[in-house]
């Protein structure tokens, strides 16, 4: 039997899934899912924290606008909020102490509260932080987010909307007919009006298999490990990131640390795993940080990232089309920016005007005719 919607958004991470439940009380909606288990690449994968300078100041609005929502979101939505605080610190030795300036005139006149931290704070803030390590930057805003509640929450939203959520169901190859799309699927043959391509990693090959041309989104491996360490790492301790971008890390349950060394290895979209080298980087970095002992790395992983030439979001239709659907290329920010940019997308989607939320965002810097002009 030949399934029929007006829309079939492809991918059912963060982005699919929350740009579906936007527009499915507006049209029938087949939000399709390779994997068994919605989420299960990069979205079940994040580092999990929400930083409104995460991704620079062309993706702050979206961060930011998507603040209150997670913040206190609809009762219907959900019953509590997406966020507890942690606050951020930015750390520079000498070398990096420009960068930390650089970015605080970066955010100078948004929404961004940001403050310059000598040496005394910083000790006070990280305690065992290593000599060299004299300048920081604030970021009082930055959140810890709960990503599996808010990916469930839209999961749930889209299919009360009325659309129909298919795991283990792959694009396969997708051409044009008179009504619009006639879609192959590891689950049978589809047919819509409109494709919503939301694949992250694999948003270029979706492309490619519709006969689209592709953007030039590049996955990249970004490594975790989360460690069991001495002294215990403390529960008020920041998220802290080096200005540099050689590391960050956040305390997790039970005095452990969740640690980066901000690997971003490209690679084919695949089910990417950690390298030993890459955590035992990240371990030596740390190290070379704070003065804490590492006992054990209790686990590891690795998950995608995923830029457009540009690193901005890749949202719209595409040049001279209006059944191609880009909402791709949102790198690691695609999870702290899925209210506002959910609403955005669903918007240029539909042709309808912006909530409230994102009305004040200009969409240009993100049309996806950028690059398929």
């Amino acid at each position: 039997m030949t399934r029929q919607a007006d829309i079939v958004v492809v991918g059912a991470g963060m982005a699919g899934a929350s740009l579906a439940a936007e527009i499915a009380p507006h049209a029938r909606v087949i939000l399709l899912e390779a994997e068994g288990q919605a989420g299960y690449h990069s979205t079940g994968r994040s580092a999990a924290f929400w930083s409104e300078s995460y991704g620079g100041p062309l993706v702050q609005p979206l961060t930011s606008a998507s603040g209150p929502f997670l913040r206190n979101p609809p009762a219907a939505f959900h019953e509590r909020s997406f966020l507890s605080p942690r606050g951020a610190v930015h750390i520079a030795d000498a070398a990096g102490e420009t960068v930390l300036h650089e970015m605080q005139l970066e955010f100078r006149g948004s929404p961004v509260a940001m403050e310059l931290l000598g040496r005394e704070r910083l000790e006070r803030i990280v305690p065992g932080l290593r000599p060299g390590w004299e300048h920081g930057l604030a970021e009082p805003s930055c959140a810890d987010i709960d990503v599996a509640a808010l990916h469930a929450a839209y999961l749930k939203a889209a299919r009360a909307a009325g659309a129909q959520l298919l795991t283990g169901c792959g694009f396969e190859q997708a051409e044009r007919t008179p009504a619009g799309w006639r879609i192959e699927t590891s689950g049978g043959v589809m047919e819509a009006r409109v494709i919503a391509n939301a694949a992250g990693a694999w948003a270029d090959a979706v492309a490619d298999r519709a006969g689209e041309r592709k953007v030039g989104i590049q996955p990249y491996r970004r490594t975790i490990a989360q460690l069991r360490v001495s002294p215990p790492a403390p529960r008020d301790l920041p998220l802290v990131i080096d200005a540099g971008g050689h590391f960050y890390f956040k305390p997790e349950a039970g005095g452990r640390l969740w640690l980066s060394p901000h690997d971003e290895t490209a690679c084919d979209p695949c089910d990417c795993a950690p390298e030993e080298y890459d955590v035992a980087l990240a371990i030596d970095r740390l190290e070379k940080v704070v003065d804490w002992r590492v006992e054990r790395v209790e686990h590891s992983w690795a998950g995608l990232r995923s830029f457009a030439p540009d690193r901005l979001p890749v949202y719209g239709f595409a040049s001279g089309c209006r059944d191609f659907f880009w909402f791709a290329g949102q790198g690691g920010f695609g999870i702290q920016t899925a209210p506002a940019a959910a609403k955005l997308g669903a918007a240029l989607l539909l042709g309808t005007p912006p909530d409230p939320m994102v009305a004040s965002i200009d969409p240009a810097p993100y049309l996806a005719e950028r690059f398929t002009n």
